[in-house]
C-alpha cells in the first residue's frame, strides 16, 4: 500500500462511485492512492479516511457496525484526517431524530428534521423536504479544507435532516433553507459536510484537494 493512501469507507451505504471518482480526480498528480475499501485493516493503514453516507441514518449506523468498520472509523477519528460527507457527517454527532438513532458521538449535538410545513420561499413556492438543490455556503471560521474557496460558494444538497452541534466552535459553515443551519462541522482532525462536494463541480473538488493536503 502506498504511504499516502486515502481510504473511502465502503460499508454498503455510501454514494461510493461519485465520491471516489471525485477524490481520485482531486488526487491526480498529488502522489495519493485512493482506495475504496470494505476491509477494516485497510482503513487502519490509510493515511486519511473519507466516510460517505446515503440513505437512512439508522441503516448507515447498522451497516457500519455490522461490517466491522466502525472501530476502524473511530480509530481514524482519534488520530488522522477524517472527512464525513452527507449522512457521513450526521453519523459523527450524538443522536439523530431520524428513527431515534444514536450516532458515533464524536461531535456533541443532534441531527434534526426540517420543520418547514406551510412555510413559503421568497418566490412564493412551498419549501420541500427533502431539500434538493444548490445553496450558498458561508464559512463561520477559517479552516484549511476551505482554503482558497470563496465565501458564499455554491454547493449541492440532498437531505431531510440537518446537524445542530452543541458547541458553536464545531461549526465550520452555515447555509439557509427556511432557517439558517450548520452545513459543515470541524473538530481537531475531523471535517465533514452536509452538502455533496462530489456533486458541486470545481468548488467541491477544491475541498477534496485541500483535504488530501490537510495536516491537522
Amino acid at each position: 500500500m502506498a504511504h499516502r493512501t486515502v481510504a473511502v469507507v465502503d460499508y454498503g451505504m455510501g454514494n461510493l462511485r461519485s465520491v471516489s471518482q471525485a477524490v481520485i480526480h482531486a488526487a491526480d498528480g498529488q502522489g495519493v492512492e485512493v482506495l475504496i475499501t470494505s476491509k477494516p485493516e485497510e482503513v487502519y493503514a490509510a493515511e486519511r479516511v473519507v466516510l460517505p453516507g446515503q440513505g437512512a441514518m439508522r441503516d448507515c449506523m447498522r451497516e457500519l457496525r455490522d461490517s466491522g468498520l466502525q472501530e476502524a472509523v473511530l480509530d481514524a477519528a482519534a488520530r488522522k484526517p477524517l472527512m464525513g460527507v452527507c449522512v457521513g457527517m450526521q453519523m459523527l454527532l450524538e443522536h439523530s431524530e431520524e428513527q431515534d438513532t444514536p450516532g458515533l458521538g464524536l461531535i456533541p449535538g443532534q441531527v434534526k428534521r426540517f420543520q418547514l410545513q406551510g412555510r413559503l420561499q421568497p418566490d412564493g413556492s412551498r419549501y420541500k423536504v427533502p431539500q434538493m438543490g444548490w445553496n450558498r455556503v458561508y464559512q463561520t471560521r477559517p479552516h484549511p479544507v476551505f482554503a482558497g474557496v470563496p465565501d458564499g460558494s455554491w454547493y449541492y444538497f440532498v437531505h431531510s435532516y440537518y446537524t445542530a452541534p452543541t458547541d458553536s466552535a464545531h461549526r465550520a459553515a452555515e447555509t439557509e433553507y427556511g432557517d439558517r443551519f450548520t452545513c459543515a462541522v470541524a473538530r481537531d482532525n475531523i471535517f465533514a459536510t452536509q452538502f455533496h462536494p462530489e456533486k458541486s463541480a470545481a468548488m467541491g473538488l477544491a475541498l477534496y484537494r485541500n483535504f488530501l493536503h490537510w495536516k491537522p
